[in-house]
């Protein structure tokens, strides 16, 4: 487990009464392992005190706003880092096809060919926090056996570190991020930065140098009347802030990718009016180099039309969304998206407090909530009318978000609301989702927090993609309730009790598409004896539950009035195809004489029945049998007679108890033989939930489980 709520021990000194430790740690380890195994970029994040979220602390060999979206990040958010704190294990992922198939919101927002190793940096009784380290994509698919010693030699190093200051109770200072790594080799021993300079002018075509930021840091004349900027403006700015044609993430993704992968990249741009200039990136460690030279053919595909000053969104701010984007895409139901919201949403934009509103017949509703102490506070809100003046209800009904920076600000307007909790900040966020208002999202801050434009767009922008989750989310429940309810209603709550039997059922839905499906089961006491069946109709939604209940009906009918295993079967099968359902189903039909000792059945297509003698042996009853219901209507099922003397055990199941992709059927009945022998004798309610044990625990169920216990005992 990791210890994510430990404190600093009782007897520690008063904050500030320590001198920090005074050499910067985190960016000595973090370089040393870079330079060890090779690598270009990293970071070392630092485990919150009080919260299960890591930060970054340091960040080297790339601009932190690659990282923007994980710099705060739930330990439960599934990326390398929190992995691996998680986990206790390194985390590798070679390459952008495996980053895209294990962790797709890294890879939507970085999708550039990279080798990433994120690592725990804990001891045996606790975590402090993770270190990742990047390669380019050139590198070798696999991370060698020297590679993943030094690492982890590394960062166990670093934690016995982090323990010792703790004990001591020194806390860290506070380290900037650490530059690219310096030049190899001394270029002007070997040319003259004067005639260098000269070269360089005498060049037809434009140069720039870039540093890892995007800084230009040189330019030839060229490139400045490429660009149509004085050489002087250009130095020590971003050329896609400084040239407003080039103002547009596409281009400052390129540089992204050239830096990160490491490869050389190109781009055309059009320079206002008509003109196309061609960009080659030229990437290394410490930076780029930019050739620039204008287009000579430009493809139609390109664009016709320069990008509107002004338009362009900073990709930090674009990456941030779709991170988020990908994790809200993975949420099912309401409580899925309030979870994910809290992981995933509230730490990154450094709220503590999270509460999802809806509403439901002019109330509000609350949907969820984490992080309050006191639930009471959130619960206050649940079943106050719209009406009512609290900013969670006006944001709702207005679709205009509400930010308060501090107490004071939401008690001017809102002086009825006393019941505020601990924090000091909010940003409510009307969820707007296909015109309409689906709820408000209400994030909370610890301390006063001040929102500036640029932070307002983003909530905004993030609580329209909660929104649509959110919408998704309520309607998925929504079919989920309608399908369990009809799933209960057409499956028996009970089974009666019968002389001379007793008997137990149990039920799993399948995992996947509504939970729901066509098994079933049924037991219906008949003229003294019992019939008992159990089937299967093709499919998992509605429409086979539909007909499934049809068949239960039909097949409790032709008991009723009497007819023989063989006949219900022929009955039901007719019933089937004069209801011209493109669906089929399988059976087992059993006409029970416990008085007698015996049982007699009809299969159709259906797997065979296991039976288990009072001396616990077990066999799988091979009976005759004829096709799928449904399929043939001139189809015969004909019948079989089986001894069902006092303590013997009949076991009726779906295929879903035994059948599993890669598992031989033959194989899966002699595993269920076998734990037939060893726990047959218990009590027939926990036999049913031992066999249905691994079924219930696993998380996905591609099919239905429907089983049926039928043990005969002596008569009273």
């Amino acid at each position: 487990m990791v210890d994510v709520s430990e404190g600093q021990s009782s007897a520690q000194a008063p904050a500030g009464a320590r001198t920090p430790v005074g050499r910067p740690l985190l960016s000595l380890t973090l370089a040393s392992m870079m330079d060890e195994v090779h690598a270009h970029s990293g970071a070392v994040y630092l485990l919150s005190p009080d919260l299960p979220v890591l930060e970054m602390a340091v960040m080297a060999g790339l601009p932190r706003a690659f990282a923007a979206p994980w710099e705060r990040v739930g330990l439960s958010a599934p990326i390398p880092v929190a992995d691996a704190v998680r986990d206790r294990r390194l985390v590798w992922v070679g390459g952008e096809e495996e980053m895209a198939r294990r962790y797709p919101r890294i890879a939507m927002v970085l999708p550039y060919p990279f080798a990433l190793a994120a690592l725990p940096v804990a001891t045996a009784t606790r975590a402090y926090g993770a270190v990742f380290v990047t390669w380019p994509g050139t590198r070798p698919q696999e991370l060698s056996d020297a590679e993943r010693d030094h690492l982890t030699a590394a960062c166990d190093r670093l934690a016995v570190r982090l323990e010792r200051a703790a004990e001591q109770s020194l806390p860290l200072a506070g380290e900037p991020d650490l530059p690219a790594a310096p030049l190899v080799g001394d270029t002007a021993g070997t040319l003259g930065s004067l005639e260098a300079a000269r070269m360089v002018s005498r060049l037809p075509y434009g140069l720039c140098s870039l540093d890892v930021h995007g800084r230009v840091g040189f330019a030839n004349a060229a490139a400045a009347e490429l660009l149509d900027v004085p050489a002087g403006r250009l130095l020590g700015t971003h050329l896609w802030a400084l040239v407003p044609w080039l103002n547009d993430p596409v281009y400052e993704d390129r540089y992204r990718a050239a830096l990160l992968s490491q490869h050389v990249t190109s781009f055309v741009a059009l320079r206002p009016p008509h003109e196309w200039l061609s960009f080659r990136l030229y990437p290394s460690t410490t930076g780029l180099s930019v050739r620039i030279t204008r287009a000579r053919a430009v493809a139609e595909t390109n664009r016709s039309a320069p990008p509107p000053v002004g338009a362009g969104t900073r990709l930090v701010t674009i990456s941030q969304v779709l991170g988020l984007a990908g994790a809200l895409t993975e949420a099912v139901g309401v409580q899925d998206v309030v979870q994910l919201v809290a992981d995933e949403v509230v730490p990154a934009v450094g709220g503590q407090g999270l509460v999802v509103l809806g509403s439901r017949a002019g109330r509000l509703r609350v949907l969820g909530h984490r992080g309050y102490a006191d639930p009471e506070v959130v619960e206050w809100y649940d079943g106050m009318p719209l009406s009512e003046p609290t900013p969670g209800g006006q944001v709702l009904r207005t679709g205009v978000p509400a930010f308060f920076g501090n107490r004071a600000e939401i008690e001017r307007l809102y002086p009825a609301l006393v019941r505020l909790s601990d924090f000091s900040a909010w940003a409510y966020l009307p969820l707007i989702a296909s015109g309409r208002p689906v709820g408000t999202c209400v994030l909370s801050y610890a301390s006063p927090h001040h929102f500036a434009t640029e932070e307002r767009a983003v909530l905004t922008s993030l609580a329209g993609l909660i929104a649509q989750a959110l919408e998704r989310a309520v309607l998925y429940d929504a079919k989920h309730r309608l399908a369990h309810g009809l799933q209960e209603a057409l499956l028996p709550h009970t089974l009666p009790p019968l002389a001379g039997i007793e008997a137990a059922a149990r039920y799993l839905p399948a995992t996947q598409g509504m939970e729901i499906g066509g098994d079933f089961y049924d037991l219906v006491p008949a003229q003294g004896m019992a019939a008992a069946v159990i089937g299967d109709v093709q499919g998992h939604n509605v429409t086979a539950a539909g007909l499934m209940g049809q068949v239960r009906t039909a097949v409790r009918a032709y008991t009723t009035v009497g007819q023989a295993p063989e006949d219900v079967l022929r009955s039901t099968n007719r019933l089937l195809l004069e209801l011209g359902s493109d669906l089929f189903a399988s059976c087992l039909y059993l006409r029970l004489d416990p008085a007698h000792g015996r049982a007699v059945m009809s299969r159709a297509g259906h797997p065979p029945p296991l039976l288990r003698r009072p001396d616990g042996r077990v066999r799988v009853l091979d009976l005759a049998g004829g096709p799928l219901l449904g399929i043939d209507g001139s189809a015969a099922y004909p019948s079989t007679e089986v001894d069902l003397s006092p303590g013997s055990l009949l076991v009726l199941y779906t295929d879903g108890l035994v059948e599993s992709p890669g598992t031989d059927f033959e194989d899966a009945l002699a595993d269920l033989g076998r734990r037939l022998t060893d726990l047959g004798d218990l009590p027939l309610d926990d036999l049913a939930d031992a066999l249905v044990q691994d079924g219930a625990a696993a998380e996905g169920r591609p099919d239905d489980v429907a089983v049926l216990l039928l043990r005969a005992v002596p008569p009273d």
